[in-house]
């Protein structure tokens, strides 16, 4: 996220090749100090790809993980912040204060996903995706248009069974009624909470509260929760707001590729399960 000079971490042995040699492909970041940087994509990719998914995740998530980054800049024409408006990004001082004695390897692990998926990107009918992805989630992925509005043929609800097996998968949230009336601007006291109107993958559509309606991600932003897949109770003193997940839920579960790769998928399979009807191809 941070790199007011190139990275200095040495190159790695591997020769690039020809193509990169003679038409190397840059990316503008405008870091949230105020200056904007420029870095070799590859370069840049490790820096994200440490910055939004655990270096102690298998390998193959991690490749994963480094097509869905370099497919995510390539959408946005090479020019990104380092935050997540866009996808974090941490130069090497930053990296080595969070990584300290396990810097050279976790660099080393890192560098080898984004290596051995050199160039590759996402495409869906031969143009780039939007290649969303997201924490984690209820056991399902989110479709596009049920949390952003617009429907997206490739950002559709999968099964990600191996989510729910995290530990903290579920968060509970407390709200006093003062508190969630003030935070939704309704009037008190609260009086009624209708049950969730729910997605068939689980997340909540809507729900109706003193008689005006809310939709799932209205409350997840309004509240900070989560996830917009939760359940809603009320007492006579609180409201109890459980969620299962991380993230808007849409693209690729992390914690899914994590679980993928523990189980013997490749970088490509996790890759063609959480985006329907992808082709991997060459910048």
């Amino acid at each position: 996220m941070q790199a007011s000079e190139p990275q200095t971490t040495p190159k790695q042995n591997n020769e690039p090749s020809e193509e990169s040699e003679s038409e190397p492909v840059y990316v503008q970041v405008d870091r949230r100090q105020g200056e904007t940087i420029t870095l070799e994509l590859e370069e840049y990719l490790i820096g994200v790809v440490s910055s939004e998914m655990s270096a102690d995740f298998p390998l193959e998530a991690l490749k994963a993980q480094a097509v869905a980054a370099r497919t995510f800049v390539a959408k946005r024409d090479f020019h990104v912040d380092d935050t997540t408006a866009s996808q974090v990004y941490q130069d090497n001082t930053q990296l080595k204060a969070v990584w300290a004695d396990h810097y050279d390897a976790n660099y080393e692990k890192i560098a080898q996903a984004v290596r051995e998926t050199e160039g590759e990107i996402l495409t869906y009918e031969g143009a780039l995706i939007s290649a969303a992805f997201f924490s984690s989630c209820n056991g399902y992925t989110n479709n596009a248009e049920d949390y952003w509005a617009n429907y997206t043929p490739y950002l559709r609800s999968v099964e990600s069974p191996w989510d729910k097996e995290i530990e903290g998968a579920k968060q509970v949230f407390a709200f006093s009624h003062e508190e969630l009336a003030q935070y939704l601007s309704l009037e008190q006291p609260l009086t009624e909470i209708e049950p969730p109107q729910r997605y068939a993958n689980g997340y909540v559509k809507d729900v109706v509260i003193n008689g005006k309606s809310f939709s799932g991600r209205e409350l997840r932003e309004c509240l900070g929760l989560r996830s917009s897949a939760f359940t809603i109770q009320m007492s006579q003193d609180q409201i109890i707001i459980t969620t299962q997940g991380f993230g808007h839920g849409i693209g690729m579960s992390q914690y899914g590729a994590k679980g993928m790769a523990l189980a013997g998928s490749s970088y490509r399979d996790i890759l063609l399960h959480y985006y329907t009807g992808v082709e991997i191809a060459q910048l």
